[in-house]
Order: structure tokens, then C-alpha cells, then sequence
């Protein structure tokens, strides 16, 4: 069985092999390893990728690493794209966003191996400023300066394409343009009388909660802005009704919130969790 492991070790010569000795004791074969620089002083951070026994579990693993001095230990198992070259998956990445710009969140969250929703109460946050967006990818292991480094370079890449494309203009609507229709609580867009896109809000659960956003647009009528029509129409109508904040979810490998969201003009923060992708958008200062 595979497994991803962090943990942090003493930073002196030598650091390595307490670590390496309990691995062949316990029958540990150490697959692939990384040294990376620690936020906690006098320590390292590694990183390793490793196969045990099937019956070990990530318990297992951190009473191994607390042997060899390992601190901060957290494990995770992975499949056999663990063993990739890192240098190979950055590149890859790098041509993921140029080809499809709109899959940046996906890309990256899979890239740190942060598609998976913490389990244990703590998480670590990489914060990534993109146009007037900021995406939030969330795992429980802690990100490495270097990853973060790396992440800010790969944000930069996803910024530039992005003005490209803005200064390129928008995409054409076609040559009739869908009629909107407000409501107390929602808005849709209709064309020879059948709704081509509807957005809707609901109250937050309590006060203090962004104000739910519930968005869809027929197939035949996606990428052709009219998301972001409907984003800033639905946006300016719950501060109308009193929000502060609203909130979009959708599948993680969802390709349409970031491009909507930038091209809509609006501050939001998109958060990558597990298989869900969560924006929070504030509204307060919208003019209604």
C-alpha cells in the first residue's frame, strides 16, 4: 500500500538515516523522497513516498516516524501517480492552466494533493491571488515554503492568461440575447419564452452566514457570458434584500465559477475542499 508522508526531523548531518533504518526494520520500502525547508525551526521537513504492509495504517506510519525523532507526522494514502517526478507534474501543470485556463482550481488542488477534505480538525491554508479572486486550496498536511512559492508562480501564470483574454474581449452572445426577468428572490433569462438561465438566493442560516446562490444555465447557452449576467444581476439583487455576502457551490472540477466570477467584476474567494468548490463573494459594497 502507498502512502504520502510528511514529517519533520532535526535538521543536523545524518537526519535521514534513524528514519531509513526504522523503514527496513518494519519492512517500509521508501519509494521516493523530498527534502523541503520547515517552518519550524531546526527542523526539515521530508517528504516521503513509501509502501508498507496492507494492513498498516496512517497510525502505524507516525509511530514509525516518532521513532526516527519525526514530528508534525502526517500520512496519506496515494495511488502510483505518487511516484511521478515532481519537476515532470509542475510542467504538466503549467500546460493543464495554459490549455484550460478555468481548470486552475482543480489543477492546483490536485497538484498539492489537497482534493481531499481533511479529517482530522486541522487543515492548512494556501492562499493564491488570481485577478480580483483569491483561491483557497485546504489540506490537512502543512504546505512547504517551497510549495507555496511554487503555487504564487503558478497563480501568476493562470493572471497573465487571464488580461490576455480580458483585452482580447468577450466571447460572442450570439445574435439574440436572452431577456431577463427579476423576481423578489431570483433572475432568468428567457428566449422565445423558455428559460435559458435562472439564479436564485436564499437567506443565510443565521446572520452571520453569506446568503446561498443557486445558479443554472441551459447547456446550449453556456460560455457565452451569460453566467456572469446572471452573477452580477443575482448578486445585486440579494444586497438589495439585505446581504453582505453570497455564496456559490459546485462540483470541484467545475470549470465555469472562476472565469464567471473574474468576468463578473466582483471580490470573491474560492475555496477548494474535498470534492467541493465553495465562492464567497461579497456584495456589500455593490450599488443596487
Amino acid at each position: 500500500m502507498l502512502w504520502r508522508v510528511r514529517t519533520n526531523l532535526p535538521d543536523r548531518p545524518g537526519k535521514l538515516a534513524p528514519l531509513a533504518s526504522e523503514c527496513g526494520a518494519a519492512g517500509v520500502n521508501i519509494n521516493a523522497v523530498h527534502v523541503f525547508e520547515s517552518t519550524v525551526p531546526d527542523t526539515v521537513t521530508i517528504e516521503l513516498v513509501i509502501r508498507t504492509p496492507d494492513e498498516w495504517r496512517a497510525d502505524d506510519i507516525v509511530a514509525l516516524a516518532s521513532r526516527a525523532s519525526g514530528s508534525s507526522t502526517v500520512a496519506h494514502r496515494v495511488d502510483h501517480h505518487a511516484l511521478d517526478d515532481q519537476a515532470t507534474r509542475y510542467v504538466r501543470a503549467a500546460q493543464q492552466i495554459l490549455d484550460h485556463p478555468s481548470s486552475f482550481p482543480d489543477v492546483v488542488a490536485h497538484l498539492f494533493d489537497a482534493d481531499v477534505e481533511p479529517s482530522h480538525g486541522s487543515e492548512d491554508v494556501l492562499e493564491l491571488q488570481v485577478a480580483n479572486a483569491v483561491i483557497q486550496v485546504r489540506r490537512e498536511t502543512p504546505f512547504t515554503p517551497a510549495e507555496r512559492k511554487r503555487g504564487v508562480a503558478l497563480a501568476d501564470l493562470f493572471t497573465d492568461i487571464h488580461e490576455r483574454e480580458v483585452q482580447a474581449g468577450p466571447a460572442d452572445a450570439g445574435p439574440t440575447e436572452p431577456t431577463q426577468v427579476s423576481g423578489d428572490a431570483e433572475v432568468s433569462l428567457l428566449l422565445a419564452g423558455r428559460v435559458v438561465g435562472r439564479a436564485s438566493f436564499k437567506q443565510g442560516a443565521t446572520e452571520a452566514d453569506p446568503w446561498p446562490v443557486d445558479m443554472w444555465i441551459d447547456p446550449s447557452w453556456q460560455r457565452r457570458g451569460l453566467g456572469t449576467r446572471l452573477l452580477g444581476a443575482i448578486a445585486r439583487k440579494a444586497r438589495g434584500a439585505g446581504a453582505d455576502e453570497i455564496v456559490l457551490t459546485a462540483p470541484a472540477d467545475s470549470q465555469a465559477v472562476l472565469p464567471m466570477v473574474l468576468s463578473a467584476g466582483l471580490r470573491g474567494r474560492i475555496r477548494m475542499a474535498g470534492e467541493t468548490l465553495s465562492v464567497r463573494i461579497s456584495v456589500a459594497e455593490l450599488r443596487v
